[in-house]
């Protein structure tokens, strides 16, 4: 039987899952190549032959989202497969007609097809939305494990940017081994504050291998989701962290209303820079689309470190890329505290260089605040341009890595710390304690 011709739309992260989970030594089944998108660089590189099994002796080619319908053509696909996250009902339906327009089937593989089964106990933390919190929450839940004597191992959505032979298992149990990695600042943002916080991090491309390593040194694995993806392997527990900032989105984000209808408990975030209606929207969504979950009401808490009087400064704020890019909000927590301590916001458009400049060209819904791109060393370069040449007294991160770490600025630079205080009946301890995790 002739295999199925496949292509794999992504971006580096989902798309190599379900590659190595459902594709890879299935004889049924050939990659012609993936597509990448959402992450600058990542395309005209190559899946290696080493990871893609037997049937790929010289690897499967990556190319750019946009020739999509040349791909169709040029290898005669008969499959076209969705795999990466945070986007709208309506753009993934618009890739569906552009691979239909082009005679291929338009395909979705789900959590049944792709989630790996571990040996331990799986607590997973997903989200509606990229910038939900989801790191916050599962600071707080590796927490409360620690402190009840367990050895838990933090497995991260993927973000495989650099060399993906070397990047197969990635293990990170110092901050030294951020630089062994060479981590972009996306991965920085995920990685410092657990290991700060003692927690052994993995991520990497390989998450079968990952899993089976990270057994071997815990008792609970903990998914920290990506965007909005759903977990790479079964949970026995499942969070999804809601957003009213954008309530309604739960609705209208693919796959985060699969989390949402999937959830076991969905917390209620950021409610104390949320309206009532806002919430109350969350809530009524949650109870018509999930009656089974419990509901967990929760403020994200933010603190300036170290301590700074911003009144009447001029302050830079510098957020979570994805966040305020794909993820379409247009300010974070940077943002929210300058505010609050009475900053002048100064606006970094007209100083952006290179490819700084070209993300706000492609996101105009930024106004106020620099998103923090750091995927190349390039990148980081025209960042740490950006930030020097933009006047102000302070510069303001949202992005929980310490920049200076990364880059060099001719300026002070602040850090904004948030942290998961749940409020009402429901917190996360009490559910991990019913639930028998502690």
């Amino acid at each position: 039987m002739k295999p199925r011709i496949v292509i794999i739309v992504g971006a580096a992260g989902r798309d190599f899952h379900n590659f190595n989970t459902y594709f890879r030594n299935n004889p049924y089944y050939k990659v012609a190549c993936f597509t990448a998108t959402q992450i600058p660089g990542i395309e005209r590189r190559r899946y290696p032959a080493r990871l893609a099994g037997k049937q790929y002796k010289k690897g499967i080619p990556i190319y750019p989202e946009e020739a999509l319908e040349k791909l169709i053509k040029k290898f005669h696909a008969d499959d076209v497969v969705f795999s990466y996250s945070d986007v709208s009902h309506e753009q993934v339906m618009h890739l569906a007609s552009r691979t239909l327009a082009s005679g291929a089937n338009f395909r979705l593989l789900g959590p049944q097809a792709t989630m790996i089964k571990s040996k331990k106990k799986v607590i997973a933390v997903c989200a509606v939305r990229t910038g939900a919190g989801k790191s916050q929450t599962t600071r707080k839940i590796a927490e409360i494990l620690q402190r009840h004597g367990k050895r838990v191992a933090l497995i991260r959505h993927p973000m495989p940017y650099g060399n993906l032979e070397e990047q197969e298992v990635e293990r990170f149990s110092k901050l030294e081994d951020l630089i062994t990695y060479k981590t972009t600042i996306e991965e920085r943002e995920e990685y410092e504050e657990p290991i700060r916080q003692g927690i052994l991090v993995y991520a990497g491309v390989d998450y079968e291998k990952i899993l089976r390593q990270a057994e071997k040194e815990s008792n609970v694995i903990l998914w920290d989701g990506g965007n909005n993806d759903y977990p790479f392997y079964q949970p026995d527990l499942l969070f999804v962290v809601a957003d009213p900032l954008r309530a309604g989105h739960e609705l209208l984000y693919h796959p985060g209303e699969t989390n949402f209808r999937m959830a076991d408990v969905i917390i209620i975030n950021k409610e104390n820079s949320a309206t009532l209606q806002e919430i109350k929207t969350v809530e009524e969504n949650a109870k018509k689309l999930n009656p089974r979950a419990l509901l967990v009401h929760a403020d994200s808490m933010l603190s300036l470190k170290p301590v700074r009087d911003l009144r009447g400064k001029k302050v830079l704020v510098v957020e979570d890329g994805p966040t305020v890019t794909h993820g379409g909000m247009g300010f974070g927590a940077g943002y929210k505290l300058a505010l609050q301590e009475g900053a002048h916001i100064v606006n970094p458009k007209t100083h952006a260089v290179g490819s700084i400049k070209e993300t706000f060209e492609k996101y105009p819904h930024l106004e106020h605040v620099l998103p923090a791109m750091g995927y190349s060393k390039q990148q980081i370069r025209e960042l740490e341009q950006t930030i020097n040449a933009t006047p102000c007294d302070y510069v303001v991160t949202g992005t929980p890595i310490d920049l200076n770490f990364v880059l060099k600025t001719n300026k002070p630079v602040l850090h904004v710390q948030y942290e998961l205080k749940e409020k009402g009946k429901e917190t996360l301890e009490k559910i991990l304690r019913e639930k028998k995790f502690i």
